[in-house]
């Protein structure tokens, strides 16, 4: 127990400082640094193009997932990118099949595209379908967070201005009175970096820990 615990902590340590790490940067990024106007709270109005801090976790698990490595991170790199075209697919089809207050629209195009995530699988290796869907998985959730634009008239704002959050036809149905809401497009950009993000990091994570792990003999 005691040898297996000595021979984690490099990687232990090295997952910890990262792990904060991103969460100071991406969080800074959207809320502090990178940003269109004060809220008064201390906080800043987000660009249209955000980090979205949860979103690298899911990579940098499927990376592990993967087997880690040079072939793990190539597989979650291509399955975050399936996967978040997979959820622009969503967000620009599903709407025009049905609009608020209907989810059958959205329903229905996920069947279609489930099911050619799934045959994907015959192309090869690469096409690593559980990182696939949890890049599909983090689309849809950031898309739903930030006001489901275009199934929701409107609901990924207008403008992005604080002046714009103080009228409800402009601030959007994203969280937080319309703080985060995000044309869908948007949406799938800043999902798509924050999900390579994370693979990198997995990747950071990996080969740090291998650097520091003292090598047996010494």
């Amino acid at each position: 127990m005691g040898e297996k615990i000595k021979g984690l902590l490099p990687l232990a340590i090295t997952a910890s400082i990262l792990v904060a790490i991103w969460i100071e940067v991406s969080l800074n990024f959207t809320f502090h640094w990178v940003t269109v106007g004060d809220l008064g709270n201390g906080l800043g109005l987000p660009q249209l193009l955000h980090l979205v801090c949860p979103a690298a976790f899911v990579t940098w698990g499927f990376y592990f997932a993967a087997g880690g490595g040079k072939t793990g991170f190539q597989k979650t790199v291509c399955g975050s990118i399936i996967g978040s075209v997979a959820g622009l697919i969503l967000m620009v089809v599903g709407p025009n099949v049905a609009k608020l207050p209907d989810f059958w629209g959205l329903s229905a195009t996920a069947f279609v595209i489930a099911f050619f995530l799934i045959i994907g699988m015959a192309l090869g290796d690469l096409f690593y379908v559980p990182a696939a869907f949890g890049a599909f998985a983090s689309v849809v959730f950031w898309w739903i967070a930030t006001g489901l634009d275009r199934w929701a008239v409107g609901g990924g704002g207008t403008g992005n201005t604080v002046a714009g959050l103080g009228d409800p036809a402009t601030a959007g149905a994203g969280a937080f009175g319309g703080v985060i809401s995000t044309p869908a497009i948007w949406v799938f950009v800043s999902v798509l970096a924050s999900l390579l993000a994370g693979c990198v990091l997995g990747y950071l994570h990996t080969t740090i820990a291998t650097a520091i792990t003292p090598k047996k003999g010494n």
